[in-house]
């Protein structure tokens, strides 16, 4: 196929228009599977764990997966610059339907760990390719309509995963939560394989970075294994502080890699272009308040509300909907306008004041409203699915089209991990002081206060989530002489430590996100509007007229 610009369509790489719909189609849908695996396990993890006797390593079965998709999206991307699209995205596939076959047929947690990996391997391709594919099918003014649909696919995923994995486990079997990926999985691939075009640039393979890969992988897992145990750890401890800084001298030694090779797996120039950089800086900014905010608020709807664990995940649904509408709305207007800058700095301040109305979140705010600092919030983080990538492959050559896609894919993916890690350690903090000023106001005698909040800290990591049951839960953990004098106070201390939680999410970790999206907001005003092309062989220029740091292509 050819791989030329045409007057038809002025894409990278032309198709005919049917070929090109059913790509598109099969790009979603294995995009959608990915996006799928990662909320629809989580309902059906308590199942598994019983089955499998594997409590003790639970959370591992989410954490390999990212692990394995995070530190492989970034070699992938660069492969596929290198060798093509399609090889790399069939092999991205085939792991992650292979992967998804034998966590099906697993009989022992390792097993279900080990496998759990290689899916993750497989996921790690889908994302960062899907989107450079786009960049390939359609010129840069185009691309707009299709990345919104692509970040709105997250949303469905997280809207519909936690009732799959519910009614699939309770009618069927938990081994049908990864079998469900098998046959729309194939399908897809066998789409790809008859269609997608392989476009190379043979040229620029002089040399695989084997090296800058390597160290890469050695610096992101012990980075993302101390980020994740943050969350129940300390960061004096070795397992969280001392992975990170074990992470972070060896991130050092890949960057020292990475400027001495010939074809690095993440390109340093792309860090010298303003828009590039800003554009990777406001996502990771971005990301640290939408992971911030699906994180805690089903934990507040799930501690406060009494909600279960499957009704939390529908009452998420009004931030859904609202990034769902403004991811495929923004890149419409993307299309229509060719303009993007105003509207972006526009989406980061409104997800700001969203969040920044969830500051006055208490017991009893109405749920109604919280719904609606939800909407808010989800209309100002929708644009950034879509919009960013379109920047940022706009603004670098084609033949670097995946390495800068699969770039800002990571750092999305970092971002998380940071703010999940900065947002637990607020909120512990802020929880564990709140718990005695609350526990007074509700006239707790002294010395149950001096009681509470000495363990404070064991109380945060034990009875969050547990609902209508946190009385009883306190009750039955406490020593049987102790038990008789704090249950004529067990109505008051509920109603304290609800308050203390809302006060902690509202008052400490909801300022901090505040920050995050306000800086993101000031950071997407730092970056340059670059006239959106309709074909891939104008000049993109500057509104000003000169010529942009870095033309579409070369």
């Amino acid at each position: 196929m050819s791989t030329q610009p045409t007057a038809v369509d002025g894409a990278p790489v032309h198709v005919d228009h049917r070929a090109r719909i059913e790509i598109l189609i099969a790009i979603m849908l294995t995009l959608f599977l990915s996006a799928l695996d990662q909320t629809i396990v989580g309902t059906a993890l308590p199942r598994i764990v019983t089955d499998l006797s594997g409590n003790q390593l639970y959370v591992w079965v989410v954490t390999v997966y990212l692990l394995a998709a995070t530190v492989s999206g970034p070699i992938y991307g660069k492969l596929s610059d290198l060798f093509g699209r399609r090889p790399m995205m069939m092999i991205g596939v085939s792991l992650f339907l292979l992967g998804s076959l034998l966590c099906g047929l697993s009989q022992e947690m390792w097993q279900l760990i080990l496998f759990r990996g290689i899916q993750g391997l497989g996921a790690g391709a889908i994302f960062p390719i899907s989107l450079a594919v786009i960049g390939d099918l359609f010129s840069p003014r185009e691309r707009g309509r299709y990345q919104g649909l692509f970040g709105a696919m997250f949303a469905v995923a997280s809207i519909i995963g936690p009732a799959l994995g519910g009614f699939l486990t309770d009618t069927i079997s938990w081994h049908w939560v990864f079998f469900v990926n098998l046959p729309l999985g194939a399908f897809a691939l066998f789409v790809l394989w008859r269609l997608l075009p392989s476009v190379r640039h043979p040229e620029a393979v002089r040399s695989i970075d084997y090296a800058g890969a390597a160290v890469f992988a050695a610096a992101i897992i012990p980075l993302l294994i101390g980020l994740t145990n943050k969350q129940t750890g300390e960061w004096t401890d070795p397992l969280v502080g001392g992975l990170i800084l074990l992470g972070l001298a060896l991130g050092v030694v890949f960057v020292w890699i990475e400027s001495r090779a010939i074809e690095p797996i993440i390109p340093l120039s792309l860090f010298r272009n303003r828009t590039v950089a800003a554009s990777i800086a406001a996502t990771m900014l971005i990301t640290f308040g939408f992971f911030g905010a699906i994180i805690f608020l089903p934990r507040w709807f799930q501690f406060v509300q009494g909600s279960s664990a499957t009704i939390s995940g529908y009452q998420m649904l009004p931030l859904m909907a609202g990034v769902l509408g403004s991811s495929i709305g923004s890149g419409f207007i993307v299309a229509k306008t060719g303009r993007y800058k105003w509207m972006t700095v526009g989406a980061m301040l409104f997800s700001a004041i969203g969040i920044y109305f969830m500051t006055g979140i208490t017991a009893e705010t109405p749920i109604g409203l919280v719904w609606l600092w939800m909407f808010i919030t989800g209309i100002g983080i929708g644009p950034s699915f879509a919009v960013f990538t379109i920047i940022v492959q706009s603004a670098v050559p084609q033949r670097m089209l995946g390495a800068a896609t699969s770039a800002l894919t990571f750092f999305r993916q970092v971002g998380g991990s940071i703010g999940l890690a900065i947002a637990g350690t607020i909120f512990g903090s802020s929880f564990i002081a709140e718990v005695p000023r609350q526990l007074a106001a509700q006239d707790v005698p002294q010395p149950l206060i001096d009681g509470f909040g000495r363990n404070a800290g064991d109380l945060q990591g034990n009875v969050t989530g547990v609902g209508v049951d946190l009385g009883q839960q306190i009750l039955s953990s406490l020593p049987e002489q102790v038990r008789p004098m704090v249950e004529p106070f067990i109505g008051q201390i509920v109603t304290a430590i609800h308050e203390a939680f809302s006060l902690a999410v509202a008052n400490s970790m909801w300022l901090a996100l505040v920050g995050a999206l306000g800086a993101a907001t000031i950071v997407a005003v730092a970056i340059p509007e670059l006239t959106l092309r309709r074909t891939v062989g104008e000049e993109e220029t500057r509104p000003e007229g000169r010529p942009s740091v870095i033309p579409a292509m070369e």
